[in-house]
């Protein structure tokens, strides 16, 4: 299916100074509506776009997305027994479900977890008894009659507040959170830990999954990402360094430690060399809409799980497969090291993921086709169709192929997300965050 770039690239907040390490985008993350989209940067700002509404003269015309809201969420901080800097960066943002009129979000640094709400305003009180129109108090001996205040029409303000503060809670980074659907609880984890909060109550949380050995130099393996089952409260996994997913119940016991099931897959001995367990670590997480699969991304590869079948995927697919034999170079500039995340569509049934050179994966899972985009201003003018690209790998080359020497490393799509109903992604490459969405009457799914 063709991809249209729907209003090009958006300038993240304002124009600023292309390369600066604060404007790197961090995060990206739809609301459940897809109404609102949030970004986070290595700034520790975060950007929230707001969809359009259509026009009443161009009826099928999709609403554009612009800037609703920009706020600081986090600065940079010092621990002082640690003697470390606390990066101000926002590693994820994920948003509550709607229960009035205003929005709420979760945003995480390394350290401190946020809980926001959006609101708007649209109307003042005006005609007060006791003050003046600076709201200033009145003489009383002035006040001779009452009225009635009235609420009079004002410009739209969007109000960001901090409602509260999820602090010391982890040693280590955090990597993840992730809102269960009791709607009252979440989790965060960080490299060895995973921490269940209640978002009313910022002073404890629950250690639900420890893997710290007692001698740290007995560690083997790290948690790499974690997310909560989209229905079931109970139920949440965390992957692994090692490729390894870990499906655990909170039902069975308090401290999830002894997992309920464990989805890893056979390492083909032929395949063995001195990168196999870097690439084999899973970067990303996620279970798709109706619960019963999860896909994830290690280096290479997307595969998608079922819950029912622990001993290998049921799906592989090749993300960039000629960089097999580049690993080691990969290596030597820590590219390998790369976490890329991945994202299903709203029905399921497509698969998106980064990849290097501003390129991003899709791969359909009924038609087991697949398509690589890019994400760049030259390919991404206002409405323009985005082309496929190829990546060959020596002897005959196409017109418009790119030979994997001279793909660009430093342009990496690390972060994605997927509009929970409609066919509108969003890419953040760099300091640039694209949103596309598909060509009315495509025949993408």
């Amino acid at each position: 299916g063709d991809l249209r770039s729907g209003g090009g690239s958006v300038d993240v907040c304002r124009e600023r100074l292309a390369g600066l390490v604060a404007d790197i985008i961090s995060t990206v993350e739809f609301n459940h509506t897809g109404e609102l989209l949030a970004t986070g940067d290595k700034g520790g700002r975060v950007v929230i776009f707001q969809r359009e509404p259509e026009s009443k003269n161009a009826p099928h015309s999709q609403g554009e997305y612009d800037v609703y809201s920009t706020f600081q969420s986090h600065e940079p901080e010092f621990d002082y027994l640690k003697s470390l800097e606390i990066e101000e960066k926002i590693n994820k943002i994920k948003w509550l479900p709607q229960q009035n009129a205003a929005h709420s979000l979760l945003s995480t640094n390394d350290k401190t977890i946020k809980l926001w709400k959006i609101t708007e305003r649209d109307k003042r009180p005006e005609g007060y008894n006791l003050k003046d129109e600076e709201g200033k108090l009145k003489d009383l001996s002035t006040v001779t009659s009452l009225q009635v205040p009235v609420l009079k029409p004002m410009d739209l303000m969007v109000e960001v507040s901090p409602r509260r503060i999820f602090a010391n809670g982890h040693t280590y980074h955090i990597n993840s959170i992730s809102v269960n659907s009791d709607c009252e609880t979440y989790m965060s984890a960080d490299d060895l830990r995973i921490n269940l909060w209640h978002l009313a109550i910022t002073d404890r949380s629950f250690n639900i999954v420890d893997i710290k050995p007692a001698n740290m130099e007995d560690l083997t393996e790290v948690i790499t990402a974690s997310e909560f089952h989209p229905h079931h409260c109970n139920l949440f996994v965390y992957s692994s360094s090692k490729g390894s997913l870990r499906l655990c119940d909170m039902r069975a016991a308090a401290l999830c430690d002894k997992h309920s099931k464990l989805f890893e897959e056979p390492e083909d001995p032929s395949n063995r060399s001195f990168f196999s367990e870097i690439i084999s670590s899973v970067s990303d997480v996620k279970f798709s809409h109706s619960g019963r699969y999860m896909l994830t991304r290690d280096y290479l590869t997307v595969k998608v799980w079922d819950l029912n079948m622990e001993a290998r995927p049921i799906e592989t697919y090749q993300v960039h497969d000629y960089l097999r034999s580049k690993l080691c170079s990969l290596y030597e500039n820590d590219c390998i090291f790369d976490k890329f995340e991945c994202a299903w569509n709203g029905s399921d049934s497509v698969i998106m993921t980064g990849a290097y050179n501003n390129f991003f994966r899709m791969f359909d899972r009924n038609t087991k086709r697949d398509v690589t985009l890019e994400a760049s201003r030259e390919s991404s003018k206002p409405r323009a169709v985005l082309k496929p690209r190829r990546v060959c790998v020596g002897g005959k080359r196409r017109r418009d192929d790119i030979s994997v020497d001279s793909l660009d490393f430093t342009k990496k799509i690390l972060h994605t997300a997927w509009h929970p109903a409609e066919n509108i992604i969003a890419i953040a490459a760099t300091n640039n965050l694209y949103i596309f969405q598909d060509k009315v009457n495509s025949d993408m799914h």
